[in-house]
């Protein structure tokens, strides 16, 4: 009777362990390309945040979300060439944005910009005062100098662009995205380690019905 159950606690263990692996893999993995993607810096417009070469990971949002400060992932179809740039967002719809040449207020407030890059603006911009329309972003790089943003195209809607057109915000921190690949590549190695165990499970067992084959069940006269 011993002999029967051989093999039966590891094809239990993997009956166990596949799902709950499968299950981890794909809530983690799986989460983590539906809500994010990884990209790297192609230009210089937002340093010293975020330098060339850098990789960030970005985070899937809605147009409801983006809140002022957020770096974004925007495409804008008719500027940058069409394809999608990282800049900061610094009004919603219906601020009031306005700049002497050197600060800037929304709304009437100061903004503190301690991540803007020190050093000249960019000579070709100006002073502006400007409402971005609802449903629209006004965005600047935090390299005043060296960005090609929302100051070049005030005659465009404020030089707005459509909230709708943002791919996603810059990730701050990596814990969310670095636990959700931990558990996804967790799931994997149980799924394994489940496979292997069955694997094993049913080989035992086969190896024990041999043996029993081979053992008259009575002795030989």
């Amino acid at each position: 009777m011993q002999q029967r159950g051989v093999g039966s606690g590891l094809k239990a263990a993997a009956w166990v362990l596949v799902p709950f692996g499968l299950v981890l893999a794909l809530g983690g993995i799986g989460y983590f390309f539906t809500n994010y993607q990884g990209v790297a810096v192609m230009s210089e417009a937002m340093e010293p945040t975020y330098r060339s070469g850098e990789r960030l990971v970005i985070e899937r949002i809605d147009a409801g979300e983006i809140r002022r400060g957020d770096v974004v992932l925007v495409h804008v179809p008719d500027r940058f060439q069409g394809g999608p740039v990282l800049q900061r967002v610094i009004g919603v719809g219906g601020d009031y944005v306005v700049c002497d040449g050197d600060r800037i207020t929304v709304n009437g407030k100061p903004v503190d910009e301690p991540y803007v890059m020190r050093g000249e603006v960019n000579p070709g911009t100006g002073p502006y005062d400007v409402q971005v329309p609802d449903g629209r972003l006004f965005l600047l790089g935090d390299h005043r100098g060296n960005s090609n943003d929302s100051r070049f195209f005030l005659d465009e809607q404020s030089g707005s662009v459509a909230a709708s057109g943002v791919l996603g915000r810059v990730q701050k921190g990596y814990t969310v995205p670095a636990v959700l690949v931990a558990l996804g590549v967790l799931g994997i190695v149980l799924t394994l380690v489940g496979i292997g165990l069955g694997i094993g499970g049913y080989a035992a067992g086969r190896r024990a019905r041999r043996q029993l084959a081979a053992v008259p069940p009575w002795p030989v006269t």
